[in-house]
């Protein structure tokens, strides 16, 4: 048994059975990766994809068995690799972060740059995406790290943990109505709307807020980047909802703002891992200059089982 041939199994799954996909993954040859999974399954004494002539059509029984166990080899390969990394090179190496647009725009910079006085020997990488994206970013082991407000919390193979609480804000045009009386959800419901595609930055809030209340929203255009929600309220095409932290009045001069709190309740933004990873010293420093309660006492104790603490 070798790690190659683990690895022949594990991608076979990830591509869908395509041996073609999975040759390509693994830098190889179809007839090499057909050959490493043979000899793995006359080793084990088991088949463990369903066939049709020569072409993988699924999982058998044990197959479906043996699986998390190959997972877990690898993952465990990885993390042997990454602790030896740990006491060779310290100061250095590598960090990739996922995060959604709102996040890497308005709330990482502060925590970067720091990050970057701490380690300059540490290169980082920032992938930016939808909230499933960073999740299957992490699982896949492309990113160390993710950060988001939802969908993180609802993978079992991740650690997420609560970082910081947040609201919306409504952006108009200077001398707009709605600056002249209190904001509600029925003078806001008579405008239409730009806010986050559904699945991000907390549009689920904004969504189950009107629906409570029985109203129809006129969304008019939606977009996962806030910078691009608040142009075309410029624009004059519509009244913007956008995370409270994505409003600088300084640079914003073109909008006002009004905190939208009240009537869409708090967002919670999660840092998430992938459950079993090993993280080196910088991951525990990088994650606290992010959000200081997480500790690094804290994230142990999360990845190990326990409950991560309140916020």
């Amino acid at each position: 048994m070798n790690f190659q041939q683990l690895r022949s199994v594990r991608e076979a799954v990830r591509c869908g059975f395509n041996l073609t996909e999975v040759a390509q993954a693994l830098h190889t040859s179809q007839p090499g990766v057909s050959r490493q999974i043979r000899e793995l399954e006359d080793e084990l004494g088991i088949e463990l994809f369903v066939r049709a002539g020569k072409r993988l059509t699924g999982l058998t029984e044990p197959g479906a068995h043996v699986l998390p166990i190959v997972e877990r080899l690898l993952q465990d390969s990885h993390n042997l690799r990454r602790a030896s990394q740990e006491f060779v090179a310290q100061q250095s190496g590598r960090l990739a972060i996922a995060a959604t647009h709102s996040q890497a725009r308005y709330a990482l910079p502060a925590a970067v740059q720091e990050f970057r006085g701490q380690y300059p020997g540490v290169t980082l990488h920032l992938h930016q995406g939808s909230p499933r994206q960073v999740a299957e970013m992490l699982l896949s082991g492309e990113a160390d790290v993710g950060i988001a407000t939802e969908a993180l919390a609802h993978y079992e193979d991740l650690v997420a943990l609560p970082c910081y609480r947040w609201t919306h804000a409504v952006v108009v045009p200077p001398a707009h109505a709605l600056l002249e009386a209190p904001l509600t959800l029925e003078r806001l419901a008579a405008y239409p709307l730009i806010t986050y595609d559904t699945g991000f930055t907390g549009r689920t809030h904004i969504d189950a807020a009107f629906a409570q209340r029985q109203l129809a929203p006129d969304i008019v255009l939606s977009a996962m980047d806030a910078d691009v929600i608040k142009t075309y309220v410029e624009l004059g095409l519509g009244v913007g909802i956008v995370a409270s932290i994505a409003y600088e009045a300084e640079r914003d001069t073109g909008l006002r703002a009004l905190d939208a709190g009240a009537l869409f309740g708090i967002n919670l933004t999660r840092l998430a891992v992938r459950r079993g990873s090993y993280l080196r010293g910088y991951l525990y420093d990088f994650i606290a200059s992010f959000a200081p309660p997480l500790t690094r006492a804290v994230v142990e104790q999360a990845l190990a089982g326990g409950e991560p603490g309140k916020m």
